[in-house]
């Protein structure tokens, strides 16, 4: 049998699919600040923060590749400096972890501080102790950056984390709802091929086009012009 999926015209129709299921009251009741691990998924980060009338962070992330593949990660760090890897790939492909953490922190000198300086002014991210967090990514293959991004929000003291996706391995659903609060899904997917697969076209997500999003947002906690008296 052939498994029927959704796939989505673009960042933004996915937001609107994954809007549709999450309990927006409930959200709202708990004051959840949500997490964008990346930028690739700002857009709909963004859309989705726009629609639940709640504000949001970036957590800087990036992925450590094999050194004879650049398409294949191994593991990812945080701009906290965590690290998560697939234990199972480091050990068939033969690599070090001196090379995994290796390139940890240079991923963190050469990419994270740049981000962190470029799109929140060089600031750290702000305080997470006992608050409620709602991570947003726009699909999760392997789990590594949600395991990363939790690993930091625990560390960080968050009170919960809950995840929403608009595509989910079914696997890694069912490994990640150990460590999470709630996962919400749009799809939840057995035979996974990789995020993009979902999505009819993707809009650009080049840096000049995410800045442009994150200076104009409403609801990105960084760069927001916080009227008097609200409540961030």
């Amino acid at each position: 049998m052939i498994e029927e999926t959704i796939k989505f015209k673009d960042q933004l129709d996915a937001a609107e699919k994954l809007l549709e299921i999450l309990p927006k009251k409930e959200i709202l009741e708990r004051k959840s600040l949500a997490i964008c691990p990346s930028l690739d998924s700002v857009i709909l980060v963004d859309k989705v923060c726009s629609g639940l009338g709640i504000n949001y962070e970036m957590l800087f992330c990036e992925p450590i590749v094999a050194p004879n593949n650049p398409e294949c990660a191994i593991a990812v760090v945080s701009e906290t400096e965590d690290v998560v890897a697939n234990d199972a790939l480091i050990d068939s492909f033969g690599i070090t972890y001196d090379f995994v953490y290796g390139e940890a922190s240079r991923k963190y000198e050469e990419k994270i501080l740049q981000n962190i300086y470029k799109f929140r002014k060089g600031n750290l991210i702000g305080e997470l102790k006992d608050r409620n967090i709602l991570l947003i990514d726009e699909g999760c293959e392997t789990g590594l950056t949600a395991l990363v991004c939790i690993k930091t929000l625990i560390n960080m003291g968050a009170k919960t984390i809950s995840y929403a996706t608009p595509v989910i391995a079914h696997d890694v659903a069912s490994a990640l709802g150990n460590l999470l609060d709630e996962i919400h899904a749009v799809d939840r997917i057995f035979n996974f091929i990789e995020v993009d697969n979902y999505y009819e076209s993707k809009f650009d997500a080049s840096d000049e086009k995410i800045m442009a999003i994150l200076e104009d947002s409403p609801r990105y906690l960084p760069l927001k012009k916080t009227a008097k008296g609200e409540d961030e």
